[in-house]
C-alpha cells in the first residue's frame, strides 16, 4: 500500500515506530465477525487485504450498513475512545489485518504528532462519509441512492488500483447496497434494473461495470472531491 500514490509517505521515524507498533498479522475468513457491537477488544487493526463491512443491527433484526472497509482503513478505533464498539465489523471476503495493541496507541500521540494528526484525519474522513450517506438516505430517491453508493465504492476502489477497465470485482451484494441506502431487497432489485436500463452500469454477480460514468454521476448528483494523499497506520 505504501507504493500507492493515494497514500501519503511515512517519514522515517514514523515508519520505524509503526513497524515496532505492529504486533503481527491476522487472517480472518469471509463471514467472520472482526468486531461485535458492544464488545471490548485489546487490539485495533488496519485492513491490508480484502473487504469488510461496518454495520449496526436493530432489535427488529434489520441491519444498517454504515460503510465498507477497504485496504488502508483503520478498524476498531471506537473501542479505544469509548471502551466498546458502537458498531460491528464483518469480513465480506477473507481479509488480512495488521494488528496493533490498543494500549500502546497513546504512545503514538505522545511521540509522533504527525501520526496523531493522521488518526484525527481518519476519524474525520469516516464522519464525512457517514454524513454523505445520511444525506442520500434521507433526501434522495432510490435511483440516486444506488447510483451514489456505486460511485462512492468505485471511486474508493479506483484509488486502490482495484478497478480495471471500469470493472470492479466486489463481494458486495444487492442486500448490502440496500442495507446501506435504506432500501428493501425488492426495492433494491427493481432500482438496480432501472439503473442498468439507463446504460450507466452493468450489475453482475461478483462485479460492477461502469458503462457511462457521466450518466452515473448525473443520476447520483455526485460531486467528485479532489483529495490529498490520505494517511494510514
Amino acid at each position: 500500500m505504501r507504493a500507492l500514490s493515494s497514500f501519503r509517505e511515512f517519514k522515517p521515524p514514523e515508519l520505524d515506530f509503526v513497524q515496532q507498533f505492529k504486533m503481527g498479522e491476522l487472517v480472518v475468513d469471509a463471514g467472520a465477525t472482526i468486531f461485535l457491537e458492544g464488545s471490548d477488544s485489546p487490539h485495533i487493526y488496519t485492513l491490508l487485504e480484502g473487504w469488510a463491512l461496518r454495520y449496526r443491527m436493530l432489535e427488529s433484526g434489520r441491519r444498517q450498513v454504515l460503510n465498507f472497509a477497504l485496504p488502508g482503513d483503520l478498524i476498531g478505533l471506537q473501542s479505544v475512545l469509548f471502551d466498546k464498539m458502537l458498531h460491528s465489523v464483518q469480513a465480506l471476503t477473507p481479509v488480512r489485518l495488521c494488528v496493533f495493541s490498543r494500549q500502546r496507541l497513546w504512545e503514538l500521540y505522545e511521540r509522533h504528532s504527525g501520526l496523531a494528526y493522521d488518526l484525527t484525519w481518519i476519524a474525520s474522513r469516516e464522519e464525512s462519509i457517514l454524513a454523505e450517506h445520511l444525506t442520500y438516505v434521507g433526501q434522495r430517491n432510490a435511483l440516486a441512492r444506488l447510483a451514489y453508493i456505486i460511485m462512492h465504492v468505485m471511486e474508493r476502489c479506483r484509488k486502490l488500483g482495484l478497478v480495471v477497465n471500469d470493472t470492479l470485482a466486489t463481494p458486495i451484494t444487492q442486500q448490502d447496497l440496500g442495507d446501506a441506502m435504506g432500501l428493501s431487497i425488492v426495492h433494491t432489485n427493481k432500482t438496480l434494473r432501472r439503473l442498468t436500463a439507463t446504460g450507466a452500469i452493468e450489475w453482475r454477480r461478483g462485479g460492477i461495470v461502469v458503462r457511462n460514468a457521466a450518466e452515473l454521476t448525473r443520476l447520483a448528483d455526485y460531486e467528485k472531491r479532489e483529495t490529498q494523499p490520505r494517511p494510514f497506520i
